[in-house]
């Protein structure tokens, strides 16, 4: 008998997605391509202006990346070399390559079970040579804001949200990337928001770092007056990008609703399992909101949940097996994350997008639980 080839389950489907926003999306880009509107025009503007009052902040600046979004805000707060800036040891390197590459030291804090940092360790951290903190909001659960504000305000530092994973998600009513001097917020396909290429962003209240993020996204512009305020870069975030990622703004809050009724789908499904810790950490009285940018469980038995998962047919994403310290090239000082070594070890992320189906939903289930069942 033929063996039965398994379901296949993406992590995500741009293609599908696309599908179903198809006329929204075509009538963005021939509204840009048939008018030649492609760099710094309407179409970017009305984005930013959209995404800010989404977040809650009074500007948005577009940017190439969620990196150059990084990147910007640290060069606007002066930060550069002899200074530190305090980074979760458990995140995606560009959080750390962003504070190397304006010539600070990063100076890495472990994280707490929710995969954010663990609050009640930073202040050990802090020396007279620390000058800013990047809360990263992981996965699209919020990094405790409050006591990381009143540590900032206690000891003068800036706070740079690293938000590339979290818009929408919320503590106390209060939206990720309004906290901070900005919020930082990557448009990587894979996000929450996602573009069709590369794109980021940056959200503030302050119009001075608005302003100097508009001039050196553009080499150091002033597009209005042509006079050049400083050695700039390269890092705008395009029309027709901008264009896409507005369509798919207006039906971001019903995505988010989805990914909830997904997350809740398989928290019911899969709390049983004694070995298989799940992502739902809000609790009474905290004031936080996910929005399940990723479903990443923890499964004590590591590689071998995931690989099962593969073979299976659905696509999962492992983050990050290795932590980015433990690389020799990047040079960074690893004191013992203990928190940090135990997720690397055991998290797998789940598929969670707004394309999934039931059907589909219901396959990554049976294939979890499989896993628990073998003899």
């Amino acid at each position: 008998m033929a063996q039965q080839t398994p379901q296949k389950v993406r992590f995500v489907n741009p293609a599908k997605l696309y599908g179903m926003y198809k006329e929204e999306l075509d009538q963005a880009y021939f509204g840009v391509m048939e008018t030649g509107n492609l760099i710094d025009r309407q179409q970017l503007w009305d984005f930013e202006e959209n995404l800010a009052r989404f977040v809650g902040t009074k500007y948005a600046v577009g940017l190439n990346s969620g990196y150059d979004a990084l990147h910007m805000s640290l060069r606007a707060a002066g930060i550069g070399p002899g200074d530190e800036v305090i980074v979760p040891a458990h995140t995606f390197v560009a959080t750390a390559s962003a504070v190397v590459n304006v010539g600070a030291r990063p100076v890495l804090v472990d994280v707490g079970p929710d995969h954010n940092l663990e609050v009640g360790l930073v202040e050990a951290a802090v020396t007279p040579r620390t000058r800013a903190i990047i809360p990263v909001h992981l996965n699209g659960h919020m990094a405790d804001m409050p006591p990381i504000m009143a540590l900032a305000e206690k000891h003068g530092l800036v706070v740079v949200e690293d938000a590339c994973q979290s818009l929408g998600a919320s503590q106390d009513g209060r939206r990720a990337g309004s906290w901070g001097r900005t919020g930082c917020w990557s448009f990587y396909p894979f996000k929450i928001l996602g573009g069709y290429g590369d794109g980021g962003a940056i959200t503030t209240d302050d119009p001075d770092v608005a302003q100097f993020a508009r001039r050196m996204r553009f080499n150091g512009e002033d597009r209005q007056s042509g006079e050049y305020h400083g050695h700039g870069f390269t890092c705008l975030l395009d029309n027709l990008q901008a264009a896409f990622l507005d369509v798919k703004l207006r039906h971001l809050p019903e995505w988010i609703e989805k990914r909830r009724r997904i997350a809740s789908t398989y928290q019911e499904a899969l709390a049983d399992l004694p070995d298989l810790a799940l992502p739902h950490y809000e609790a009474p009285g905290d004031g936080r909101r996910d929005v399940f940018q990723n479903y990443v469980v923890r499964a004590q038995a590591g590689d071998a949940f995931s690989d099962h998962l593969k073979a299976s047919g659905v696509e999962v994403l492992v983050q990050w097996r290795k932590p980015y310290y433990r690389h020799a090239a990047l040079g960074l000082e690893d004191r013992g994350f203990p928190e940090t070594e135990a997720l690397s070890a055991q998290v797998c992320s789940l598929p969670m997008a707004v394309e999934l189906d039931d059907q589909e939903v219901e396959y990554v289930i049976q294939a979890v639980r499989s896993f628990y069942q073998r003899p």
